[in-house]
This record gives structure tokens, C-alpha cells and sequence, in this order.
């Protein structure tokens, strides 16, 4: 799965955005977390929902099972949006 290319990020001053371009069919502003941003980074490069869950194990002192539960929520989210090329 990859990040759809019709969608751009922005992080700033803590602040992280995932706006979708015309093409993307969706219209709106997604606005999320820190964990958030470090996910959709991670998912501008092909990568699994397990690379994810690992590289966040890395970063943050939190149980496998919390991250993976966390990864699930946000990678549904952006699912819906059309976000998420597969």
C-alpha cells in the first residue's frame, strides 16, 4: 500500500495535513496527530501495515498492541478518504 499520489502532506510547527488535490474525489482537509503524520509519511513509500506497526515500535514506548490497534484506526480512515492506494 502506498500514500495515492493525488493527495499532498504538509507538517508544520506540529501541525499535520493530508490535503487532496482535484483529482482526488475527496474535498476536504484531513488534520491529524503526530502519529498520524508519521504514518502517512511512512506511507509515501510501498509499504505493509507490519513495516508500519515495527517502524512506530521504534519511535514510540507504547505495546505492540496499542500501535497496531492505532496504525488500524488511521489507515481506515485515509482508506475512506481514497487516501490509500493499495
Amino acid at each position: 500500500m502506498k500514500l495515492n499520489p493525488d493527495f499532498i502532506t504538509y507538517n508544520k510547527d506540529g501541525d499535520h495535513l493530508l490535503v487532496p488535490t482535484g483529482n482526488a474525489g475527496f474535498s476536504g482537509l484531513v488534520k491529524g496527530n503526530k502519529t498520524m503524520g508519521d504514518i502517512v509519511d511512512l506511507l509515501k513509500e510501498e509499504t505493509t501495515k507490519e513495516k508500519i506497526v515495527a517502524a512506530m515500535l521504534e519511535k514510540y514506548d507504547a505495546t505492540e498492541e496499542i500501535i497496531s490497534r492505532d496504525v488500524d484506526k488511521v489507515l481506515v480512515e485515509l482508506r475512506k478518504i481514497g487516501a490509500i492506494v493499495e
